[in-house]
């Protein structure tokens, strides 16, 4: 039988996707990964931990499935936007990458905007933040010029793992509009910006389509990883437009809200959108973008507080302690900024809490807290979306590893009083196994890919009851944000 092989790397974890050439997921591992916070407010990983979680799954792989590596046709692989891996001139990894949840460069955002004006908004369709590669270059510019001087070669995260594989120095376009180096109408690095960061052109990748093939396995990444020598590895992008490609989310108003690692909202638009509470990419589907929200910490704050707060509780457990609690966690909120937040605020200075707390509180009103708080910030990300004038045109599909919990999603189509449909092909995985096996000639394109892969699950539906309360409740959740915001950027002296 054929195969084809997808693997995302995302913010805490690694999975990859066999996929046959009927459509279906033979198999499927993941391996979690580390991040590391050396200073408050910082994120950083190590890219060659990540290839380690990699050749782990694969090990699992060809144990479950053997032979398999000499029937994959193709591979492909996803990963975040906004991180950059620094090379030296020995192909080797400089320093660890700086996370996009990173806050260090928000002063460094500021003057890239002040020294641009309005061409950083007209040329990639974004706003310049802390989130974004530029302000980080322009931040290790001063703090480690030692580093700088180092560099030959910027790869992005899925970039430099596939180039672990065929030794490629390539990017595709959508990864490389994270960067806010590229002029995303000309499709082309932008000699301004990318001197504005303190590089040459040179080190930048080449730029190609997701859909071509960027090169073959070597002898030495097969003997690493098991993989066949020779085996086709495609460009690939990023992992939320493979979200979206493997929830079928590939026309004009088709919308996604993902429970991830962070939080999204998006809608396919036919046109860019520019905000600042938003970022915007182009989709893999010629002419076709998904501007979205983005919510900083969704998942990551529920495993944040299961980490650091639950005393080796499961999700399952958490979610069971949650549901003993009314509707509104009787007065307590969790505001999820543990990393400051884009939307509907791009502000840095934003800090996580938990409000109304009172004697009665227990355990299990922090655990609905975490689980509404994140909910209700995502309710405000569809709200900025509506009053951009983007509106799903059918149900919303619910992407992400947190959509998993069916107690979640309720409670999150009750704040929104939206129903929701959960998509049970929605891993980043298997959006890049449908990108390689379009890429090899396994499907015929990618509309091919979506109608013999995606596969839905059931429906969600709002209680009225419900949605009124939560709807009371939303409003004084953002009254809490504002003030908040208040205090945090007087504390911080903006």
């Amino acid at each position: 039988m054929a195969y084809v092989l997808g693997a995302d790397f995302g913010g805490g974890s690694c999975k990859i996707t066999l996929l046959d050439d009927q459509g279906n997921a033979r198999a499927s591992f993941s391996e979690e990964y580390p991040s590391y916070f050396p200073h408050p407010m910082w994120v950083e990983q190590d890219p060659d931990e990540i290839f380690r979680a990699f050749s782990n799954c694969l090990s699992r792989l060809w144990s479950e499935v053997p032979g398999a590596a000499s029937e994959i046709k193709a591979i492909a692989l996803d990963g975040g936007t906004h991180i950059a891996v620094l090379l030296d001139g020995g192909g080797r990894v400089i320093r660890p990458a700086i996370y996009w949840q990173d806050s260090r460069s928000t002063k460094e955002s500021e003057e890239a905007e002040e020294a641009m004006g309005d061409a950083l908004r007209e040329r990639t369709f974004n706003i310049p933040s802390s989130t974004w590669t530029l302000p980080q270059l322009m931040w290790l510019q001063k703090h480690e010029r030692g580093s700088c001087r180092r560099i030959r070669k910027i790869l992005f995260l899925k970039d430099y793992l596939r180039h672990r594989l065929t030794g490629d120095e390539v990017t595709d376009s959508i990864d490389a509009m994270g960067s806010l180096l590229l002029d995303a109408d000309k499709e082309s690095w932008d000699s301004g910006f990318v001197s504005l960061a303190g590089l040459d052109e040179s080190v930048l990748p080449d730029l190609r389509d997701p859909f071509d093939i960027a090169g073959t396995v070597t002898r030495e990444a097969a003997a690493e990883t098991g993989l066949k020598e020779g085996t086709p590895v495609a460009v690939g992008s990023t992992d939320t437009v493979m979200e979206m490609f493997a929830s079928g989310a590939v026309v004009q108003g088709d919308a996604t809200v993902k429970l991830a690692t962070a939080g999204r909202v998006c809608i396919i638009s036919d046109h860019a959108v520019v905000d600042k509470a938003l970022v915007t990419y182009r989709h893999i589907i010629k002419g076709m973008w998904y501007p979205g929200t983005a919510v900083k910490t969704a998942a990551s704050s529920l495993r944040w507080f299961r980490d650091s707060l639950s005393s080796g509780r499961s999700y399952r457990e958490i979610d069971e302690a949650a549901a003993t609690i009314p509707i509104g966690s009787e007065g307590m909120f969790f505001h999820p900024y543990l990393q400051g937040e884009i939307t509907p605020y791009l502000d840095n200075s934003l800090r996580a809490g938990f409000t109304g707390i009172s004697m009665g509180a227990t355990y299990a009103h922090f655990a609905r807290s975490v689980l509404e708080g994140v909910a209700f910030a995502l309710t405000q990300s569809l709200g900025v979306l509506r009053d951009l004038g983007l509106v799903p045109s059918s149900t919303i599909r619910a992407i992400g590893g947190g959509s998993r919990s069916r107690f979640w999603l309720q409670i999150l189509s009750d704040v929104m009083g939206e129903p929701l449909i959960k998509i049970r092909t929605d891993d980043s995985s298997i959006g890049s196994a449908m990108l390689a096996g379009s890429a090899c000639g396994m499907f015929s394109s990618p509309e091919d890919a979506v109608a013999r892969v995606v596969k839905k699950g059931d429906e969600v539906h709002p209680s009225e009851e419900n949605h009124r309360i939560y709807s009371e409740l939303l409003e004084k959740y953002i009254h809490i944000a504002d003030a908040m915001q208040r205090l945090y950027r007087e504390l911080e002296g903006i």
